[in-house]
Protein backbone atom coordinates (compact mmCIF):
# COMPACT_ATOMS: atom_id res chain seq x y z
CA UNK A 1 0.00 0.00 0.00
CA UNK A 2 0.97 3.50 -0.64
CA UNK A 3 0.52 7.18 -0.33
CA UNK A 4 1.94 10.82 -0.48
CA UNK A 5 4.89 11.91 0.68
CA UNK A 6 3.84 15.46 1.20
CA UNK A 7 7.46 16.63 2.09
CA UNK A 8 8.67 15.53 -1.33
CA UNK A 9 5.61 16.73 -3.64
CA UNK A 10 5.88 20.26 -5.25
CA UNK A 11 4.19 21.72 -7.88
CA UNK A 12 6.88 24.70 -10.16
CA UNK A 13 6.14 26.85 -12.46
CA UNK A 14 8.46 28.86 -14.31
CA UNK A 15 8.36 32.30 -16.11
CA UNK A 16 10.46 33.33 -19.19
CA UNK A 17 9.65 36.44 -19.92
CA UNK A 18 11.96 36.55 -23.62
CA UNK A 19 9.15 33.68 -24.54
CA UNK A 20 5.42 35.55 -23.06
CA UNK A 21 4.36 38.12 -21.62
CA UNK A 22 3.46 36.98 -17.56
CA UNK A 23 0.03 36.44 -17.04
CA UNK A 24 -0.20 36.49 -13.20
CA UNK A 25 2.30 39.12 -11.99
CA UNK A 26 1.22 42.30 -10.07
CA UNK A 27 4.81 44.24 -10.67
CA UNK A 28 7.40 44.03 -13.03
CA UNK A 29 9.24 40.91 -12.72
CA UNK A 30 12.84 42.39 -11.33
CA UNK A 31 14.65 39.12 -14.03
CA UNK A 32 13.27 37.70 -17.17
CA UNK A 33 13.45 33.87 -15.34
CA UNK A 34 11.71 32.59 -12.37
CA UNK A 35 11.01 28.81 -11.19
CA UNK A 36 8.62 28.84 -7.98
CA UNK A 37 8.48 25.44 -6.18
CA UNK A 38 6.33 25.03 -4.19
CA UNK A 39 4.85 22.30 -1.85
CA UNK A 40 1.81 20.70 -1.66
CA UNK A 41 -0.90 20.63 0.84
CA UNK A 42 -3.76 18.56 -1.05
CA UNK A 43 -4.07 16.40 -4.18
CA UNK A 44 -7.84 16.29 -5.30
CA UNK A 45 -8.41 14.07 -7.72
CA UNK A 46 -12.20 13.91 -9.70
CA UNK A 47 -13.64 11.49 -11.62
CA UNK A 48 -17.01 12.25 -13.74
CA UNK A 49 -18.49 8.36 -13.43
CA UNK A 50 -20.47 8.58 -16.64
CA UNK A 51 -17.25 9.23 -18.61
CA UNK A 52 -14.55 8.12 -16.56
CA UNK A 53 -12.12 10.54 -17.04
CA UNK A 54 -10.51 12.18 -13.85
CA UNK A 55 -8.64 14.96 -13.42
CA UNK A 56 -6.04 16.12 -10.63
CA UNK A 57 -5.92 18.86 -8.97
CA UNK A 58 -3.27 19.78 -6.27
CA UNK A 59 -3.39 22.71 -3.88
CA UNK A 60 0.53 24.79 -2.89
CA UNK A 61 0.87 26.03 0.53
CA UNK A 62 0.26 29.71 1.12
CA UNK A 63 3.25 32.10 0.63
CA UNK A 64 3.29 35.71 0.24
CA UNK A 65 3.33 38.18 -2.99
CA UNK A 66 7.15 38.92 -3.34
CA UNK A 67 10.00 40.47 -5.65
CA UNK A 68 12.33 37.75 -6.24
CA UNK A 69 16.18 38.77 -5.98
CA UNK A 70 16.12 42.42 -5.34
CA UNK A 71 18.86 43.90 -2.79
CA UNK A 72 15.80 45.35 -0.91
CA UNK A 73 12.25 45.75 -0.08
CA UNK A 74 10.99 42.29 -1.34
CA UNK A 75 7.49 42.06 0.02
CA UNK A 76 4.76 44.02 -2.74
CA UNK A 77 2.74 46.61 -0.99
CA UNK A 78 0.02 45.78 -0.24
CA UNK A 79 0.97 42.10 0.15
CA UNK A 80 -1.28 39.30 -0.59
CA UNK A 81 -1.34 35.49 0.71
CA UNK A 82 -0.59 33.68 -2.26
CA UNK A 83 -2.33 30.01 -2.73
CA UNK A 84 -1.82 28.39 -6.28
CA UNK A 85 -4.49 25.62 -7.46
CA UNK A 86 -3.31 24.17 -10.48
CA UNK A 87 -4.41 20.81 -12.66
CA UNK A 88 -2.22 20.00 -15.74
CA UNK A 89 -4.00 22.40 -18.12
CA UNK A 90 -5.45 24.81 -16.11
CA UNK A 91 -4.54 27.45 -12.97
CA UNK A 92 -6.59 28.64 -9.85
CA UNK A 93 -4.09 31.94 -7.85
CA UNK A 94 -5.94 33.02 -4.51
CA UNK A 95 -4.82 35.92 -3.61
CA UNK A 96 -5.88 37.18 -0.02
CA UNK A 97 -5.45 41.16 0.30
CA UNK A 98 -6.28 42.61 4.11
CA UNK A 99 -9.88 43.19 2.86
CA UNK A 100 -11.96 42.37 0.16
CA UNK A 101 -11.55 45.27 -2.46
CA UNK A 102 -8.05 45.90 -1.86
CA UNK A 103 -6.77 43.63 -4.87
CA UNK A 104 -8.46 46.24 -7.10
CA UNK A 105 -5.88 48.48 -6.50
CA UNK A 106 -3.30 46.25 -7.76
CA UNK A 107 -2.59 45.93 -11.44
CA UNK A 108 -1.58 42.93 -12.87
CA UNK A 109 1.73 44.18 -14.78
CA UNK A 110 1.32 43.83 -18.84
CA UNK A 111 -2.10 43.58 -19.01
CA UNK A 112 -3.46 46.58 -17.25
CA UNK A 113 -6.47 45.19 -15.45
CA UNK A 114 -7.32 44.81 -11.82
CA UNK A 115 -5.52 42.30 -9.68
CA UNK A 116 -8.51 39.65 -9.34
CA UNK A 117 -8.61 37.55 -5.68
CA UNK A 118 -9.15 34.73 -8.00
CA UNK A 119 -7.61 34.62 -11.06
CA UNK A 120 -8.12 31.63 -13.49
CA UNK A 121 -6.42 30.56 -16.75
CA UNK A 122 -4.40 28.28 -18.90
CA UNK A 123 -1.36 27.14 -17.75
CA UNK A 124 -0.02 26.99 -21.22
CA UNK A 125 -0.78 30.68 -21.67
CA UNK A 126 0.35 31.66 -17.92
CA UNK A 127 3.75 29.78 -17.55
CA UNK A 128 7.02 28.90 -19.72
CA UNK A 129 6.15 25.36 -18.35
CA UNK A 130 4.16 23.98 -14.82
CA UNK A 131 5.53 20.37 -13.40
CA UNK A 132 3.30 18.68 -10.75
CA UNK A 133 5.94 16.35 -8.73
CA UNK A 134 4.01 13.70 -6.52
CA UNK A 135 6.13 11.51 -4.95
CA UNK A 136 4.91 8.10 -3.17
CA UNK A 137 5.84 6.25 -0.31
CA UNK A 138 4.82 3.36 1.20
CA UNK A 139 1.60 3.67 3.21
CA UNK A 140 0.48 1.79 6.21
CA UNK A 141 -3.32 1.69 6.86
CA UNK A 142 -4.23 2.78 10.34
CA UNK A 143 -7.46 0.49 11.25
CA UNK A 144 -8.17 1.44 14.60
CA UNK A 145 -8.04 4.25 16.85
CA UNK A 146 -5.31 2.43 18.66
CA UNK A 147 -3.36 2.36 15.97
CA UNK A 148 -3.98 5.64 14.84
CA UNK A 149 -2.97 6.67 18.60
CA UNK A 150 0.37 4.63 18.34
CA UNK A 151 1.63 5.96 15.08
CA UNK A 152 0.87 9.74 16.37
CA UNK A 153 2.99 8.98 20.00
CA UNK A 154 5.36 7.66 17.46
CA UNK A 155 5.73 11.00 15.92
CA UNK A 156 4.95 9.44 12.19
CA UNK A 157 3.72 11.49 9.69
CA UNK A 158 0.22 10.81 8.73
CA UNK A 159 -1.78 11.36 5.79
CA UNK A 160 -5.77 11.38 5.88
CA UNK A 161 -7.88 10.24 2.55
CA UNK A 162 -11.45 11.12 2.61
CA UNK A 163 -13.35 10.05 -0.38
CA UNK A 164 -17.52 10.92 -0.81
CA UNK A 165 -19.08 11.12 -3.93
CA UNK A 166 -22.87 12.82 -5.90
CA UNK A 167 -24.74 11.23 -8.41
CA UNK A 168 -22.45 12.66 -10.83
CA UNK A 169 -18.93 12.75 -9.51
CA UNK A 170 -16.61 10.51 -7.13
CA UNK A 171 -14.08 12.59 -5.34
CA UNK A 172 -10.51 11.72 -3.25
CA UNK A 173 -9.03 14.32 -1.02
CA UNK A 174 -5.60 13.20 0.04
CA UNK A 175 -3.67 15.72 2.54
CA UNK A 176 -0.99 15.65 5.41
CA UNK A 177 -2.73 15.97 9.07
CA UNK A 178 -0.54 18.91 10.52
CA UNK A 179 -2.97 19.23 13.53
CA UNK A 180 -4.04 16.34 15.34
CA UNK A 181 -5.70 15.37 18.91
CA UNK A 182 -5.23 11.79 20.76
CA UNK A 183 -6.89 10.54 23.71
CA UNK A 184 -5.33 7.22 24.87
CA UNK A 185 -7.93 6.69 27.53
CA UNK A 186 -10.95 6.90 25.77
CA UNK A 187 -9.66 5.66 22.12
CA UNK A 188 -10.79 9.10 20.62
CA UNK A 189 -8.83 10.90 18.40
CA UNK A 190 -9.85 13.97 15.77
CA UNK A 191 -7.98 15.73 12.79
CA UNK A 192 -8.12 19.13 12.66
CA UNK A 193 -6.17 20.55 9.87
CA UNK A 194 -5.57 22.30 6.38
CA UNK A 195 -6.19 24.34 3.98
CA UNK A 196 -7.70 21.31 1.91
CA UNK A 197 -9.91 22.05 -1.26
CA UNK A 198 -13.33 21.83 -1.41
CA UNK A 199 -15.01 21.19 -4.42
CA UNK A 200 -18.44 22.42 -6.17
CA UNK A 201 -19.51 19.20 -7.26
CA UNK A 202 -22.52 20.96 -8.92
CA UNK A 203 -20.40 22.69 -12.10
CA UNK A 204 -19.40 20.73 -14.99
CA UNK A 205 -15.84 19.17 -15.42
CA UNK A 206 -14.24 22.44 -17.21
CA UNK A 207 -15.28 24.42 -14.59
CA UNK A 208 -14.72 22.65 -11.41
CA UNK A 209 -11.12 23.91 -10.74
CA UNK A 210 -12.42 27.68 -11.09
CA UNK A 211 -15.52 26.85 -8.34
CA UNK A 212 -12.54 25.16 -5.58
CA UNK A 213 -12.58 26.88 -2.45
CA UNK A 214 -10.15 26.29 0.60
CA UNK A 215 -11.50 24.79 3.76
CA UNK A 216 -10.07 22.98 7.20
CA UNK A 217 -11.27 19.43 7.64
CA UNK A 218 -11.71 17.64 10.61
CA UNK A 219 -12.80 14.02 11.32
CA UNK A 220 -13.38 11.38 14.40
CA UNK A 221 -14.91 8.19 12.43
CA UNK A 222 -14.46 7.08 9.29
CA UNK A 223 -18.11 7.81 7.61
CA UNK A 224 -18.98 11.76 8.07
CA UNK A 225 -16.36 14.65 8.48
CA UNK A 226 -16.65 18.36 8.69
CA UNK A 227 -15.33 21.12 6.49
CA UNK A 228 -14.83 24.67 7.57
CA UNK A 229 -15.02 26.56 4.10
CA UNK A 230 -13.36 30.15 3.70
CA UNK A 231 -15.77 32.88 3.07
CA UNK A 232 -16.51 36.34 2.33
CA UNK A 233 -16.73 37.50 6.03
CA UNK A 234 -18.13 40.71 7.16
CA UNK A 235 -16.31 42.50 10.09
CA UNK A 236 -17.22 45.47 12.04
CA UNK A 237 -16.76 48.89 10.15
CA UNK A 238 -18.45 47.63 7.17
CA UNK A 239 -15.51 45.92 5.10
CA UNK A 240 -15.57 42.49 4.17
CA UNK A 241 -12.69 39.82 4.67
CA UNK A 242 -11.99 35.99 3.25
CA UNK A 243 -12.38 33.96 6.54
CA UNK A 244 -12.79 30.33 7.52
CA UNK A 245 -16.89 30.64 8.24
CA UNK A 246 -18.72 28.14 7.02
CA UNK A 247 -18.92 24.41 8.44
CA UNK A 248 -20.12 21.93 5.95
CA UNK A 249 -21.12 18.13 7.29
CA UNK A 250 -20.92 15.22 4.51
CA UNK A 251 -22.04 11.92 5.90
CA UNK A 252 -21.63 8.78 3.91
CA UNK A 253 -17.80 9.33 3.20
CA UNK A 254 -14.84 7.35 4.08
CA UNK A 255 -12.05 8.78 5.65
CA UNK A 256 -8.89 6.85 6.55
CA UNK A 257 -5.79 7.98 8.15
CA UNK A 258 -2.22 6.30 6.78
CA UNK A 259 1.22 6.27 8.52
CA UNK A 260 3.69 7.81 5.72
CA UNK A 261 6.82 4.94 5.23
CA UNK A 262 5.25 2.20 7.05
Amino acid sequence: MSTIDFARSFLTFRIDTLKKPPQTASHKPPYTLNNARIQLDCVCDITEKSTGISQRIVLGVSCKTERVGVPDEIWTVPNADFIPIVSVDRFLNVKTYAYIGQEKTVTLYGLGQPQPDRQTGSTVEAFDSLRIHIQECAGEWLATPQAIIAATYAHDPLIAVTEFETKRYRVCLTYPVKTFNVNERDNVYQTDTGPVLFPDLMRPPEELIAGLELAYSAFNGPEWIEFLVRTPTDVPGGARVYHFTKPVRIDGVRNRLFRAGG
